[in-house]
């Protein structure tokens, strides 16, 4: 009987906030809630799970949803396989059978998708009445990022703190062995790297050669100001330095930063810190996360987060004695950028046939304690329980859950696991909120029409010369950088950046 008063207070709640409104249409949004039973899809990346999990967390989430706001959700996956492409099509069909969208401006093509009209705009006073919580948490300059031409068209996730930008792991054990305090230099690996090959029997780095898109910007981060443009290219080619935030350029056409760093590829090459078939060998069954966790490879490379909540409890649980450490791109220069905070975001459909349930069921995700719970964690005691320090950890041969909810998440509901190294969290993040800047371009729509094609030809570029760049592949380096050059220039690598630079003119002209 409660949680029936509970309902009935919410919608009564409701209505009169809808009254209050003013709107014209108010007769028949009364009744579609109050009466009117719906499906609010869900878009995700990722792999569609196969076992039970999530389905069995479904039900018991719609049962909340449905007493709530006469609604229930379903999951649509875009799974990881060219996703890119899938996700994008699927989002241009508008047939109606999308209604919550995760998205972002820097990796799934979000402000790409607002201009051709994918997304739906969101009224301010449609957001204040649907999702009034996220409303009140997000801040007047934060939903001033989300707007195209004065209108909203995304919902950041803005209070959740995650570091994603890139780095080494090492074995600060195997560092120490070294006679280094530590991993603090693109020289220090190096260092290290040779250590670990003369004196470890282990292969240094077992890459599968396709991570050369972050090692060369963390190089020319780490010896430079140089901050990412995002929504401008998946290969991070165009930016501003932290010291000129008004002049576009490119370090990979210009500069002397890849040119040493094609040099010191080149030294890794031939001091053999990766196989010699790095261009083919697909690094087999294995990833070189397994291998690192198991003590059998000297570093790993990705984000900061990875280290973190994955690999720093494994290798000290694989490998007593074992300890490890993270080199951050952009270390040495103190150049760190937290990532935009449309990283994560969420959309609706632009076909939605029920936008305003589809508002108040993300509003429900996002902030209330008990839906937020179950849609990220599971079922407390089912799925999941806690130890005697409150850390959450998954119950033994019970199946999880997969949600992919990368696009609201909320610091103040978060409940901290054991899989996670919680000290080195804190440590590191208050090393990286000594040096952090904000994202400086969140609000800037890049219009790339004009210029689409040389961007296809310069990616084209790139990928014919970056994978032999970042492996050493070449006899001469510095001629390698020269002729990728050459070929950038013909490719219309000038006219991007003549192009791009009229906008962020413009941008910084009506930003007085």
């Amino acid at each position: 009987m409660q949680r029936k008063y509970l309902k009935t207070f919410f919608l009564l709640t409701l209505l009169f906030s809808l009254i209050s409104c003013g709107k014209n249409n108010k007769q028949t949004q009364e009744s579609d809630i109050a009466n009117h039973h719906v499906i609010i899809t869900y878009l995700t990346t990722g792999n569609k799970p196969k076992d039970s999990g999530t389905s069995e967390m479904l039900e018991k989430l719609n049962e909340r949803l449905n007493e709530l706001v006469n609604a229930e959700l379903e999951i649509y996956y875009i799974p990881w396989n060219n996703y890119q492409t899938n996700y994008n099509l699927k989002l241009s069909e508008k047939d109606g059978s999308l209604d919550l969208i995760g998205t972002a401006t820097d990796w799934l093509d979000a402000w790409k998708n607002v201009n051709l009209g994918n997304f739906m705009p969101l009224p301010d006073e449609m957001l204040k009445t649907y999702a009034p919580k996220t409303w009140a948490q997000v801040s007047e300059e934060h939903w001033n990022v989300c707007r195209v031409n004065g209108m909203i068209y995304l919902m950041p996730e803005d209070n959740f703190t995650q570091w994603t930008n890139h780095g080494f792991m090492y074995r600060t054990d195997w560092a120490k062995e070294a006679g280094l305090n530590g991993v603090h230099s693109w020289e220090d690996l190096t260092k290290y790297l040779s250590f670990v090959k003369k004196n470890k029997n282990v292969m240094p780095w077992d890459s599968d050669g396709a991570s050369s898109s972050f090692h060369p910007e963390g190089y020319i981060q780490s010896k430079s100001d140089f901050i990412i443009a995002d929504g401008i290219t998946s290969t991070n080619m165009f930016g501003t330095r932290k010291s000129n935030m008004k002049k576009i350029y490119s370090p990979l056409f210009e500069g002397n930063e890849l040119v040493e760093y094609a040099k010191l590829m080149r030294e890794w090459n031939q001091q053999g810190f990766w196989p010699k078939d790095i261009m083919t060998n697909g690094n087999g069954n294995r990833s070189n996360r397994d291998e690192f966790c198991e003590g059998l490879v000297g570093v790993e490379q990705h984000h900061t987060q990875t280290w973190y909540t994955q690999v720093y409890n494994k290798l000290k649980k694989n490998v007593p004695g074992a300890d490890s450490g993270f080199f951050w791109f952009g270390e040495e220069s103190g150049n760190i950028v937290y990532q935009t905070i449309t990283h994560g975001a969420m959309a609706i459909s632009a076909a939605s046939k029920h936008p305003e349930r589809a508002l108040m069921v993300y509003d429900l995700i996002r902030n209330d304690e008990e839906c937020y719970k179950l849609f990220n964690y599971g079922i407390e005691g089912v799925q999941f329980t806690r130890n005697l320090e409150g850390l959450r950890e998954p119950v033994p041969g019970v199946p999880g859950i997969t949600t992919n909810y990368w696009w609201g998440r909320n610091d103040q509901l978060e409940v901290r696991d054991t899989g996670t190294n919680w000290e080195v969290f804190d440590s590191i993040n208050a090393t990286y909120s000594k040096y952090k800047i904000d994202y400086p371009f969140g609000q800037i729509v890049w219009d790339l029409s004009n210029i689409s094609s040389e961007i296809d030809a310069v990616a084209d570029v790139y990928g014919q010369y970056m994978g032999n760049i970042c492996y050493g592949q070449n006899p001469n380096p510095v001629q390698y950088v020269t002729d990728f050059r050459q070929d950038l220039r013909k490719a219309g690598i000038e006219k991007i950046i003549s192009e791009l630079q009229k906008q962020l003119d413009s941008f910084y002209s009506n930003n007085k």
